[in-house]
């Protein structure tokens, strides 16, 4: 069985570490160990190191005797994880639960944005949120809310440190970052609102499906559409650029010399590995058919499931073709490979005032569950929008899940509300007070996700269709998921469907020996654009309600957008990543995850973003709550 584990670690691309054969031997052992103890197969053991690695970002791809403590842990919290969610009925009251009783703080909460809290949260040198929070004075049962609920301390809110930098990037140049002016407050007057700073305009791109759309009634002939549809624009932009040839049949036998262009299948249903890999050639050049690649001459490549290919080699013997060139980047259009000036010159026709743009932009992101796992009280939402009306920032982008469909309470059925009601009093009546605070200089974007219990259950998903007030309709926008919208001439392009994640585990890669340590979460971002396309895995991963019928417009990216938002379970990061490694025009662009506002029963993080002319002025800051 130690040798099925080194097995399984090699063929995921690790190695089992050491100074000599004893250490080597040891880790093996340790390592059965576990699998012994936690009952586990070579498999599962290799999927759990591979989620501990991404998560703690571990350097090079050793399996070494320093990191076996911290995985230990790791299983042992994922088993206990397992247990809880087994024994719904299983509570172990603590002195939380106490207070909450003899307290009665049971109550509804509305219409305040901050969290219950006792005078030991004030963190060092902040003022107190009392003195930062916006208050609403027409709702009578505001004040009675945050009374009662300010008695109940909960984990949330038995914080010290509020807020804590987790991360900056471009940390040396913080001369971009504009300044933020204070709230002025007295203790005989309400919170005195400063003049917000200058609106930033918003186009959306795409947003589709639209809200109220037919779906889930999709056909085979849809999805072999969709793949077909995939593969065929992928060769024509491969022979658009001369470079390549034109695509042949890589199924038929030749000694000569071809280039070919597919799709990477499984051949089987297990995982990808390096002996099941088969070129799946579209109707037009290869009638469909598949034939198994060989990838031994191919020193560098990163695959996975579904990925589009130019792969240049000869097939000898009909059944097996010889690669000895793979390109995994699809070609972008001509249209897009326009100069910068000839393209802002294109856009700007019929525009007016287009000269009064700046491409300077300061914005916070965040992703749900936007509560804690003990209770729907959304105080890490409070605490974000207390945040925001410090900073003011001029973009608010909120992903979902918004009432997540995970949530044990949700789960369970012990809500006493509706959905829909818990998302319009919850969240909607908070954005509302925020925007009224901050005047109309602020924009608020609401992006869906399919584990949000109250809206539909599909991917690509329609946006939000609410019936907001006149007054606000133009300060909050929904748009679906995945969407392309651009803000002061920045373009993002947003998916909060966790499509890191669902790479990391499927996909396989090789380096050049003695090469550099790869940025795997980089390079896994960078798959979405090099695929143009917001979900190039295939077949979907488990849980993820794919429409085929929907996806080929919703799915496409023309062009690589400046900023690609991707919020995942795996660990926040804000990453300056390029498309086109070794040219002489690079694209540079910012992705971001903000990571979850919420871990179980304590805050989580979100980003605070400034974006300035490019990459190299841009500053992001990684908080934690």
């Amino acid at each position: 069985m130690e040798e099925e584990i080194r097995t399984e670690f090699e063929s995921s691309g690790f190695s089992i570490g050491g100074a000599g054969p004893s250490d080597s031997a040891q880790i093996l052992s340790t390592l059965l160990t576990y699998c012994i103890n936690y009952k586990m197969s070579p498999a599962d053991l290799v999927s759990n190191w591979e989620v501990y690695y991404l998560n703690r970002q571990l350097d090079g791809l050793k399996v070494e005797s320093s990191y076996l403590d911290g995985f230990l842990t790791h299983l042992q919290n994922e088993v206990k994880d397992k247990l809880i969610k087994e024994e719904t009925d299983l509570h172990v009251y603590s002195s939380n639960d106490i207070d909450m009783l003899l307290n009665n703080a049971l109550t509804e909460e509305e219409g305040f944005l901050d969290t219950p809290s006792t005078k030991l949260e004030k963190s060092h040198g902040e003022p107190s949120n009392s003195e930062l929070t916006p208050l609403t004075t027409d709702r009578p049962s505001s004040s009675r809310a945050a009374k009662t609920n300010g008695d109940r301390i909960t984990p949330f809110a038995q914080r010290v440190n509020k807020f804590a930098q987790h991360y900056v990037l471009n940390a040396d140049d913080m001369a971009n970052v504009p300044s933020k002016p204070e709230v002025e407050t007295s203790e005989d007057e309400l919170i005195r609102r400063v003049q917000p700073r200058q609106r930033c305009t918003l186009q959306v791109q795409r947003s589709h499906p639209e809200p109220g759309c037919r779906f889930m009634y999709d056909r085979m002939e849809d999805r072999f559409n969709y793949l077909e549809d995939r593969i065929r624009s992928s060769a024509s932009l491969f022979s658009a650029t001369g470079l390549c040839g034109e695509p042949a049949d890589a199924t038929l036998a030749s000694e000569d010399n071809m280039f070919a262009v597919g799709m990477v299948i499984c051949d089987g249903e297990g995982r990808l590995n390096e002996k099941s890999i088969l070129l799946q050639g579209s109707v037009e050049h290869s009638r469909g058919q598949r034939v198994r690649l060989d990838l031994k001459d191919i020193n560098e490549f990163s695959l996975f499931p579904g990925q589009v290919v130019g792969i240049e080699g000869h097939n000898p013997s009909g059944h097996c073709f010889v690669a000895s060139k793979l390109i995994d980047s699809i070609p972008v259009p001509v249209d897009d490979q326009l100069p910068c000036s000839k393209k802002q010159a294109l856009d700007d026709e019929g525009r007016q005032n287009s000269n009064t743009l700046s491409r300077v932009l300061s914005s916070v992101i965040a992703a749900g569950p936007y509560t804690t796992t003990d209770n729907l009280l959304f105080e890490p939402l409070q605490e974000l929008l207390s945040y925001a009306c410090r900073k003011q920032p001029q973009l608010l982008i909120l992903m979902g899940p918004f009432i997540d469909s995970d949530h044990p309470d949700i789960k369970r059925g012990t809500v006493d509300q509706s959905f829909h009601d818990i998302f319009h009093f919850e969240i909607l009546r908070k954005l509302q007070d925020f925007t009224q605070y901050l005047g109309h200089s602020v924009r608020v974007i609401l992006v869906p996700s399919v584990r949000d219990a109250h809206h539909d259950t599909v991917f690509p998903q329609p946006a939000f269709d609410l019936n907001l007030p006149e007054d606000i309709t133009h300060q909050i926008t929904c748009l679906a998921n995945p969407s392309i919208f651009s803000s002061n001439e920045i373009h993002f392009g947003c998916c909060t469907t966790d499509i890191l994640k669902q790479l990391s585990g499927d996909e396989i890669s090789r380096k050049p020996p003695g090469g550099k340590p790869a940025d795997r979460i980089g390079r896994l971002a960078k798959h979405i654009l090099k695929q143009q396309s917001y979900y190039p895995l295939y077949p979907p991963a488990a849980g993820v309600p794919m429409d085929f019928s929907l996806a080929k417009e919703a799915f496409e990216i023309s062009s690589p957008p400046d900023v690609l938002l991707l919020p995942s379970d795996l660990a926040p990061f804000v990453k300056v990543l390029s498309l086109n490694e070794g040219a002489e025009e690079q694209k540079w662009f910012v992705c971001v995850n903000p990571g979850r506002l919420a871990k179980g029963i304590g805050g989580g993080t979100f980003v605070e973003l400034y974006y300035n002319e490019d990459t190299d002025k841009t500053n992001a800051f990684i908080m934690r709550i």
